[in-house]
Parts: C-alpha cells; sequence; structure tokens
C-alpha cells in the first residue's frame, strides 16, 4: 500500500472511532432537548469551525479525541448584568439579539440600561431606556454577541441538568456504545475480508512477513505456500508447522514452498527463541451470515479479555512505560499495519474502537464512567452533586490525563528518535 493511501486511511480511520464515539453523545443529547453548543474533533486550537443549527462544529488541533460541548454541564456564564448597557434587537415581539459591545454600530436595535434579566426560566430582559422602563421577552433561542462571538442563551429546560437522570445518562453512555457496536461491525468486515479457516485444511500459507527477521531475510514472501520442511509435508496443521519451527532453534531448515506455482527451496535458520517472523495461516473460506456474527462476537469477548488483562497489569504495576502507547506511537503502529493490508487495518481498528469504548466507562475523572457514576449517585441521593465540585473533580482528571498523555507522548518520540 502506497503512503499517501497509508496517511489517508490512518486519518480515516481516527477520524471515524472519534467522530462516531462523540456522535452518540450528540445524537441522544439532542433528542433529550439539550442545546449543544459544540461538536469538536481533537483537542486545543481551533483548525477549522463552522455553525450549523444551533452547534458549531469545530476540528481541533491535537488529534487526541473530542468532545460534545452540553449547555449546563457545567455553569452556564451569563455575560448579561444589571446596570450594564446593551442594544437588543427583536422580531415578532421577541428578543433574538442582545449586543454588548460596540452599540453605535447596531443598527434598528433598541438601546438601553439592563434593570433586570433572567433568561434562563422567565425569558426576559427589562431596559431602561431613555428613561422608559420597558419588559422584553426573549426568544428561547436568543444570541448574546460579544467580541465577534456569538453564543445562544440556554433555558433552564435546555439545560444538561434538567433532564432526567435515565435521558443524561443515555447521552453519556451513547458514546461509548456507538465505539461497541463499531467494534463489532469491524469485526464482522474483517472476516467478511479475511475469510474463515477451513476445516481439515491440507495448505498453511504465510500471510505475513516481519522485516528484519529469519523469514525475511531467507526471502519468503507473504502468499508463499509451504508444502514441507526438512523433506516433510507438514499438509494444513499450522500448529505442527509452529512446532517444527520451535523444535529448531538455531538450525538451519530446509523449506520448499509454492511461489506462483513454482516449488522454491528456501533456507531457514529460526532465532534461539524458536522464531523465524512469519505469521502462518491455513486455507480460508467465505463465511456464512450466522458463521460471520458467530466469528465478530468471540473477538469480541477475546478482545475484551485481553483488554482488561492488560488494564489488570497496568493496577498492579507489570508494566514499563514503553509499555504504554500516546498518540504518536499509536499512529505509528497503525500506519505499519495499514501498509499490511485493508483486512489487518479493519481488524485493528475495531480493536482500537473496543478499547475506546471500554477506556471511557472506566470510573477515571473527566471520562464517561465517571459522570456516569455520578448520575449513579445523583440517583441514589435523589439530589444532584453540587455542579461546581463535580467540574473540580473532572478538571482535576482531565489534567491528569493530559499529563499522562505528555509523559507518554515524549517518551514515544524519544523511542521513534533513538531508533
Amino acid at each position: 500500500m502506497q503512503t499517501i493511501q497509508v496517511i489517508l486511511l490512518t486519518v480515516l480511520m481516527f477520524f471515524l472511532l472519534v467522530s462516531l464515539h462523540e456522535w452518540g453523545h450528540f445524537y441522544f443529547a439532542r433528542r433529550a432537548g439539550i442545546l449543544v453548543r459544540e461538536f469538536a474533533i481533537g483537542f486545543g486550537p481551533k483548525l477549522f469551525s463552522i455553525k450549523r443549527g444551533e452547534t458549531r462544529y469545530t476540528l481541533r488541533l491535537l488529534p487526541i479525541g473530542g468532545f460534545v460541548r452540553m449547555a449546563g454541564e457545567d455553569p452556564e456564564v451569563v455575560e448579561l448584568q444589571p446596570g450594564q448597557t446593551i442594544a437588543v434587537r427583536s422580531k415578532d415581539d421577541l428578543v433574538t439579539r442582545m449586543y454588548l459591545d460596540r452599540l453605535d454600530e447596531r443598527a434598528q436595535s433598541i438601546r438601553g440600561e439592563v434593570k433586570s434579566v433572567d433568561l434562563e426560566k422567565d425569558l426576559h430582559v427589562t431596559l431602561d431606556v431613555d428613561g422608559d422602563i420597558q419588559r422584553l421577552p426573549v426568544h428561547p433561542q436568543a444570541l448574546i454577541i460579544a467580541r465577534g462571538r456569538e453564543t445562544q442563551i440556554a433555558p433552564a429546560d435546555r439545560q444538561f441538568g434538567s433532564k432526567p437522570v435515565g435521558k443524561r445518562a443515555l447521552a453519556i453512555v451513547a458514546g461509548p456504545v456507538m465505539n461497541f457496536i463499531l467494534a463489532f461491525v469491524l469485526f464482522v468486515l474483517f472476516i467478511v475480508l479475511q475469510g474463515v479457516p477451513v476445516e481439515n485444511s491440507s495448505k498453511v500459507f504465510i500471510s505475513k512477513v516481519v522485516a528484519g527477521n529469519p523469514a525475511a531475510q531467507a526471502g519468503l514472501q507473504k502468499g508463499d505456500l509451504v508444502k514441507s520442511v526438512n523433506g516433510e509435508s507438514i499438509g494444513g496443521d499450522v500448529q505442527v508447522f509452529i512446532e517444527k519451527i520451535g523444535a529448531s532453534a538455531g538450525k538451519p531448515m530446509k523449506w520448499v514452498v509454492e511461489r506462483e506455482g513454482v516449488d522454491v527451496p528456501i533456507t531457514v535458520t529460526p532465532t534461539a527463541e524458536g522464531k523465524v517472523g512469519i505469521y502462518p495461516i491455513g486455507e480460508m473460506r467465505n463465511p456464512s451470515f450466522m458463521e460471520t456474527m458467530r466469528f465478530a462476537g468471540v473477538a469480541m469477548v477475546d478482545m475484551t479479555e485481553r483488554i482488561f488483562e492488560g488494564f489488570r497489569k497496568l493496577i498492579f504495576g507489570e508494566f514499563k512505560l514503553d509499555d504504554l502507547g500516546g498518540p504518536v506511537k499509536t499512529t505509528q503502529l497503525t500506519m505499519e499495519i495499514a501498509r499490511e493490508g485493508l483486512p489487518q487495518l479493519t481488524y485493528w481498528a475495531g480493536l482500537l474502537s473496543l478499547y475506546l469504548g471500554i477506556f471511557n466507562l472506566l470510573p477515571i475523572p473527566a471520562l464517561d464512567g465517571s459522570r456516569l457514576l455520578f448520575l449513579g449517585l445523583e440517583a441514589l441521593r435523589g439530589r444532584p452533586i453540587d455542579p461546581s465540585r463535580e467540574s473540580i473533580v473532572h478538571f482535576i482528571g482531565f489534567a491528569m490525563l493530559m499529563l499522562l498523555m505528555i509523559v507518554v507522548t515524549y517518551n514515544d518520540i524519544v523511542g521513534l528518535i533513538s531508533k
């Protein structure tokens, strides 16, 4: 696969994983009637921004995730205060725009001093217009314009905290659920592309040759059919083939492989660990629908168990810093896998999607799991946790995650340079 294709597929994969996760939050928040202020891919400074309807869609500099910013998740900041002089513009007797600066430039507007304002419940603003006190009703989608930026007001019934616990929990859990659904779909696609093993296979093929290892040095290639090892036919038994390699650690082996219909004799010497750097595979066939579903389900279960085993090792300190991979290492590995072909990249994308869904459900501050934990506590207590305290917890958690991300990214870059 060419480098440009690899880069495009890598970018597309990350975009798909993150955007579908955030779309889950976005869709169910909108269904619950929550005002979604921003749908963002990435963090940090904005690279691209466009507003459609009530939501601003942004692409940000750091490709390490994304977020959906819902009204009321953090305390709403109302910039209007009694005593301010503002200009308002109305339509159908409802205030639709409130200007906080450059008042002299606001044509066809009413200008006055704010006497009282309520943009959450009663939805009104009372102005002193040259001594005339006017109480003006405000449209529920009115905009506050200041410093060239438009902010839509968020009435109480459009804020996250106003919705029942069940609807809020659904909006939060929908992100990881989308990743689980995507992972299953990708595993299905992988099986369709790769096929399933033929029972009682009579052939063993080489599906991958790892560069720099004995197999690559000996000239073996992806797609070679292994016919015999040391003069003995191995048939289609992959396990027997692997055992023969392991039993010949450090000893030259005589292989005969079929390549494009021609028998090619090759001498391979396994390492001291009994490895040659290949991925053997039996004959494959197209699966039935039920087989596809079953194999995809098995892949989901197997990968979930491996992910939790990795978490266990992380918790009990059975790892080194080099075992952790940040965005740089993950991108590098993804590009290497993409070069192997679409089936391998599809499987890897499914694994990453599954990992993203599980990781986000962990009760770590700033992650979806922590937000669900707070909602669970609210359901048990019968009243919500103080939003300001919850925001502090999530802020600290986010800061710690970013610090960890910086450390592992630095380690990834150092490892990449030192190679």
